[in-house]
């Protein structure tokens, strides 16, 4: 079996977007069907830049199951790790879209999820030991059995390049606080890398100041530490190094995809090898791209893209890019 470059771990799912912005979804009255899902959308992103990712992941046996799976397959994404759960369906995530700050999602994921239902015996050791990079996010330790498949992974994995933990902070999943602070803890002992805004910092490592946060990840041995801000931009430290990136400048259609845009730039940077600086420019400005179109998966950049735009270096770039990468592929 192929071992592929980069093996994210976590939720998945149908994501359903308005196709009408700045009304309530009481007004929406056409929607559009994406996939969805964090660490699924993750490798979706790094795979447009041209990285070999696949996704341990779990769908229902119904049709957005299957669909989901042949997305991922378009998308560029192999499914050869997506279980099928013959018994809960498989989730679906509404959004509102009220630019320029307003995209709360509306999770229906009860009693439970096929990614949270994911098993040591679902993992593939060898994929694991090997893959280039590892991706994992907080939500996936909300909930057993995936909390304990997600520190099987580690175990085997070790602390080794590259193991990325978004921090993926998501209250609605978690029975309490204190539960997702000592389970970050534990997954932190093998990341190296960190990745979280300053809210899930503070559950991380109880701080709330972008620097103090940064420093005090790398404190629990991470090698890099990436503190996102927002529209204010991004801290990024490691041991020797310490950039703060601007947001890049744009017009809002959409905020709920930046994050895994900015994910899977990230992940093309540390498998190129390119410098932290560069890294995290792109990584903000596929961020910013994927802000100024309504959808999330199918609206990831190419690096033809990025580059254009950080080139350009004003918003009218942003204006000029295609509405939705649909029309890339």
């Amino acid at each position: 079996m192929v071992v592929h470059d980069v093996l994210t771990i976590g939720r998945c799912g149908v994501d359903i977007y308005p196709l009408q912005t700045n009304c309530t979804l009481e007004e929406v009255t056409t929607f559009g069907k994406f996939l969805g899902g964090s660490p699924t959308n993750v490798a979706v992103a790094a795979a447009r830049l041209g990285e070999d990712c696949a996704t341990l992941t779990g769908v229902g046996d119904d049709p957005f199951g299957r669909w989901v799976r042949l997305e991922m397959r378009r998308l560029g994404v192999s499914d050869e790790y997506v279980i099928v759960d013959n018994t809960l369906n498989t989730p679906v995530t509404f959004c509102e879209i009220i630019p320029p700050e307003h995209f709360p999602f509306f999770f229906y994921r009860e009693p439970s999820a096929p990614d949270l239902q994911i098993k040591d015996t679902d993992l593939d050791e060898n994929q694991v030991r090997e893959a280039k990079l590892l991706w994992v996010s907080g939500t996936g330790l909300c909930e057993e059995p995936s909390y304990s498949t997600h520190m099987s992974a580690l175990d085997m994995r070790g602390r080794k390049d590259h193991t990325v933990f978004d921090m993926d902070w998501r209250p609605m999943f978690w029975e309490s606080v204190d539960l997702a602070r000592q389970r970050y803890a534990k997954v932190l002992d093998y990341a190296t890398v960190a990745v979280g805004n300053v809210e899930e910092c503070e559950i991380a490592v109880g701080e709330t100041d972008p620097h103090r946060a940064a420093t005090a990840l790398l404190e629990r041995g991470v090698q890099i530490a990436v503190v996102k801000q927002g529209s204010k931009g991004t801290l990024a430290k490691s041991s020797t190094e310490e950039f703060f990136i601007p947001a890049m400048n744009t017009t809002v259609v959409n905020g709920a995809g930046a994050g895994d845009a900015f994910g899977g730039s990230l992940v093309h940077g540390l498998l190129q090898g390119w410098s932290l600086e560069k890294t995290i420019r792109y990584a903000n400005t596929a961020g910013a791209i994927v802000t100024s179109r309504i959808e999330c998966s199918t609206a990831m950049p190419t690096q033809d893209e990025i580059e254009r735009v950080l080139a350009a270096n004003h918003t009218d770039a942003l204006l000029e890019t295609p509405q939705s990468a649909e029309s890339n592929q």
